[in-house]
């Protein structure tokens, strides 16, 4: 089958054969009494890859978000959340609400709401703002105003949150993320990722400012009691900054010729895909060709709701290591079936 339903957008793997050995999967100890062997070491390249003072290992976002909004929980702050962040963010900002946080959804992108709101709230209660977004949100043809949220911030003496799974590893200088390709930085700023995605390790990372890092550290509960990442993911993960340093620009040029082709040829068939620039390509209404197209070999994602009259998108996770004549093959099969379906009409 021809896949397109994996988010491995650079094409990293890392079978065990090609990982260094280890002594022990798990010390039996939490990461607050003994950091696992290379864990600070790596978190050091992970921050200086998007442009941080500091960052710190979790074994998944999920960790890193319930943690992070508990500990912010203690801040007079108000959460101001984009209308298209991520779940597992959000969980995690639900869960400071729930510990007293006063909470507001925003349209995605709206930078005069988003002030509004702010400066209202700074007015009338004091509170600071706490903005959550997502580096990227996948289907749409742009990254949010990431910059504009980032001063808000700033201004409002708060943070802004960033939930950067998607673009760790994929954009930015060297890969490093939304920090390094919107030029973000200061205190204010935080950003939490997986590296699943771009980096192909089930293992999340939060950067920041120094300070920051060094309170998270000092007060996380998930690393008092949940176990630390294990060695085999650190052993992953050192092996794909090491890609990364050795090829990472080639696979990044080499997914953005796969995108540029996708693209051609979607608008060569008269087919609107979203999604921009970024890996992600989502076909508005037609998510009943999904069945046609995996009889033919070929996988994509199904997401009902969306599209003309509900009908649901078809979503194409293009990543590095597809062969042009892959991406030929699902573009011939879609302009087949969407040209049979509009023959049948008439």
């Amino acid at each position: 089958m021809l896949d397109f339903t994996s988010a491995l957008y650079l094409g990293m793997r890392h079978p065990a054969f090609l990982l260094p050995p280890w002594h022990s999967l798990s010390l039996g100890k939490p990461a607050a009494l003994r950091e696992p062997p290379g864990a600070p070491a790596l978190a050091a390249q992970l921050a200086a890859l998007q442009g941080c003072e500091a960052a710190c290992l979790l074994p998944s976002t999920l960790h890193l978000f319930w943690d992070l909004f508990g500990m912010l929980a203690g801040e007079r702050l108000v959460i101001l959340v984009d209308g298209a962040s991520y779940a597992i963010a959000r969980w995690g900002a639900e869960r400071a609400q729930a510990l007293g946080l006063p909470l507001q959804v925003f349209p995605s992108g709206e930078v005069a709401q988003l002030r509004r709101l702010a400066a209202a709230w700074k007015d009338r209660t004091g509170r600071r703002p706490l903005i959550l977004a997502d580096g990227y949100v996948p289907g749409c043809d742009g990254a949010p105003p990431l910059a504009a949220y980032a001063a808000i911030a700033q201004q409002g003496g708060g943070y802004v949150l960033l939930d950067d799974t998607q673009v760790l590893g994929v954009a930015g200088a060297q890969g490093g993320g939304s920090a390094r390709q919107h030029g973000l930085h200061g205190e204010a700023l935080i950003i939490g990722a997986s590296l699943a995605k771009g980096f192909g390790v089930p293992l999340a990372v939060l950067a920041g400012s120094g300070g920051l890092l060094r309170r998270f550290m000092a007060h996380s509960q998930t690393r008092v009691h949940a176990s630390p990442p294990s060695a085999a993911v650190l052993a992953a993960a050192q092996r794909a900054l090491a890609l990364n340093a050795r090829q990472g620009d080639a696979l990044r040029a080499r997914l953005a010729a796969r995108v540029a082709q996708w693209r051609a040829g979607m608008a060569a068939a008269g087919i609107a895909s979203r999604g921009g620039s970024f890996a992600v390509q989502r076909l508005p209404g037609c998510a009943h060709l999904q069945g046609a197209l995996r009889e033919a070999g070929v996988l994509a994602l199904a997401q009902a709701g969306e599209g003309r009259g509900g009908c649901g998108a078809l979503t194409f996770l293009l990543r590095a290591d597809h062969a042009p004549a892959q991406l030929a093959q699902a573009v011939d099969l879609l302009e087949h079936h969407t040209r049979r379906r509009y023959e049948r009409s008439f």
